[in-house]
């Protein structure tokens, strides 16, 4: 039986509601659409997993508003059901110089906790960014409503220069760190 993993790529696309940030020319929606692609691409090739996202092409709109856009994700994931719930985004902030990769969990000390773990590794090993931990966020829609582990990735900060570079050039490679660190936690590499 294939583990079955939702990947969540934040936001929709630009013209609609639910758009992430944006800076530098680059839009979050985009790059999570990317990243959410060959990260299923990377799952699907492998028999053990069977991967499924929830924007399946560039110009998938979901929800009405943010919170039936929210909805609709949780929901797809919930009636599939999935094993696992993975939210890709990208991260902005005022300061310019803030930086790196941090995964949000509902609850320390679960699955979800350990995963995020090693996907955070992985992304830091893979692709150089830095580690702010893994973050505990109750309020989160994702993480509150999925009845599976779930994780919210922020890739990396949008607004910092070095960071916007890495999210524009190397998408397959957070992808890469994604799945590394999905490796590490079931003991398969």
């Amino acid at each position: 039986m294939a583990i079955k993993i939702f990947i969540d790529q934040g936001h929709n696309p630009t013209g609609y509601h639910n758009i992430g940030a944006s800076w530098y020319g680059l839009y979050e929606q985009d790059i999570t659409y990317q990243v959410g692609i060959y990260l299923a691409d990377m799952l699907n090739a492998d028999p053990r997993f069977e991967a499924r996202v929830s924007r399946p092409t560039p110009y998938t709109v979901l929800g009405t508003n943010n919170t039936t856009s929210l909805a609709q994700r949780v929901q797809m994931a919930n009636k599939w059901p999935a094993n696992y719930f993975i939210s890709i985004h990208a991260n902005a902030n005022e300061n310019t110089a803030i930086n790196g990769t941090e995964v949000y969990i509902y609850r320390r000390y679960t699955q979800a906790n350990w995963l995020a773990e090693q996907i955070l590794d992985g992304i830091v090993d893979t692709v150089g960014t830095r580690n702010n931990g893994v973050r505990v966020n109750s309020s989160l829609y994702v993480l509150k409503y999925t009845k599976m582990p779930a994780n919210l990735v922020e890739m990396a900060y949008l607004s910092n220069p070095g960071d916007a570079e890495k999210l524009r050039d190397d998408q397959y490679q957070f992808a890469q760190g994604i799945f590394t660190g999905i490796m590490r936690y079931f003991g398969f590499s």
